[in-house]
């Protein structure tokens, strides 16, 4: 009782980084403890002439989520398993160097447009638009300076939200507009991390935002996700060519390796290649087509770990939700715990509109305009089972 009471002041200390450098100073020199086992120290830093920093949420049940301003990340979830030991579900780093020196979304809020534009141009009301490449000639999550490398402010630290602030500026990877966007995370007593994306812009142009949280359910990233038991509430997908960029076509799940739409084991069919989608993505990476799109009581997906007993639901406003199952983590890198990341120990549920949309007249637009104002919410639901 005395480590978890000396954790949540710690906890504290370090929402009163974002107020007053006094209590700035005094919250990080006392970081030496955290209810996450991370050392706040070790995420201050300035990046782009910015204060970095890492906050903490926690609920009236211990569940704690910590989040820093470099990309908006999430750092770390801390849930209950079945036994009431708490477990770390997302992948991530325990320092702010190793986020700034690898490539990767780890926990990041991404933008201005999630997923991929064929070759990185569009057009919208007769105005063509050059982004810049990062994905053979395509523009993915944003460009090669997306959200996920930017420096949000943080508007407001409470115990169980945080709001964290970013203008992006007109032409910033080739997108139009002055965009503000707002992202608030809120830590609910029942287990839940709800995320609300909000934008408005000066000029017409488009915006997809997600976030890119790794998930292990089994709290140990030396474990894949293969054993882990996915529901995904969708009849049809978006099938693509090779570079995974959308053919237009929306076509049907059953029959299909990709069929979520029952309880089933990821591992179970991930490796057919006999079906071309299966091979283009290396496994998992599809866009599914959501049967109550805009539905936030009905969950989108669920994902349980048969070991712990976690289970994870995603609700959403969205259309869609990209299933990607960590298909590139390839040992390389090094993250918390001393765990080096390989290929499948993890699982992204990514909600969002359908990639390429600015492209495909026949999907649903992601055109915000001057007098709109952009609204995404996503909601990660923990519990055990």
């Amino acid at each position: 009782m005395k480590t978890k009471i000396l954790a949540f002041a710690t906890a504290v200390l370090i929402f009163g980084a974002c107020t007053t450098k006094n209590k700035e100073d005094q919250g990080q020199a006392d970081q030496n403890i955290s209810a996450l086992n991370l050392d706040a120290s070790k995420f201050k830093s300035k990046i782009d002439g910015k204060t970095n920093a890492l906050y903490l949420m926690k609920n009236a049940n211990g569940m704690e989520v910590a989040v820093t301003n470099y990309g908006g990340r999430i750092v770390s979830v801390l849930v209950p398993d079945r036994d009431g030991k708490m477990q770390d579900v997302v992948l991530g780093f325990d320092n702010i160097a190793d986020y700034t020196n690898n490539n990767n979304n780890f926990g990041a809020i991404i933008g201005r447009y999630g997923n991929r534009i064929a070759h990185a141009k569009f057009v919208l009301n007769t105005a063509a638009f050059t982004l810049r490449q990062n994905n053979g000639q395509n523009c993915l999550h944003g460009g090669p300076r997306g959200f996920d490398t930017q420096m949000f402010d943080i508007s407001q630290a409470d115990p169980q939200t945080l709001v964290c602030t970013y203008l992006s500026k007109h032409n910033e990877e080739g997108f139009p507009g002055n965009l503000n966007v707002t992202v608030t995370y809120t830590l609910s007593d029942d287990n839940a991390l709800a995320i609300k994306y909000e934008a408005t812009t000066d000029r017409p142009t488009v915006v997809n935002l997600t976030n890119h949280s790794y998930f292990n359910l089994s709290g140990d990233a030396n474990n894949t996700i293969l054993d882990h038991t996915l529901v995904v509430d969708a009849d049809t997908y978006t099938p693509t060519n090779e570079q995974l960029i959308p053919t237009g076509k929306i076509e049907k799940l059953a029959g299909t390796p990709l069929n979520f739409k029952n309880p089933t084991v990821i591992g179970q069919r991930i490796d057919d290649s006999s079906f071309i989608a299966i091979k283009y993505g290396m496994g998992y990476d599809h866009n599914f087509v959501l049967n109550k799109a805009g539905d936030m009581n009905n969950a989108a997906a669920k994902l349980v770990c048969p070991s712990t007993g976690i289970s994870m639901e995603v609700f959403t406003n969205e259309p869609a939700i990209q299933v990607y199952t960590g298909n590139f983590l390839d040992g390389t890198m090094k993250g918390k715990n001393g765990v080096t990341y390989q290929k499948r120990t993890a699982i992204c549920l990514e909600t969002q509109h359908f990639p390429d949309s600015p492209n495909q007249p026949q999907f649903p637009s992601t055109e915000l305009r001057p007098e709109g104002k952009y609204l995404s919410l996503c909601t990660y639901k923990f519990g055990v089972e």
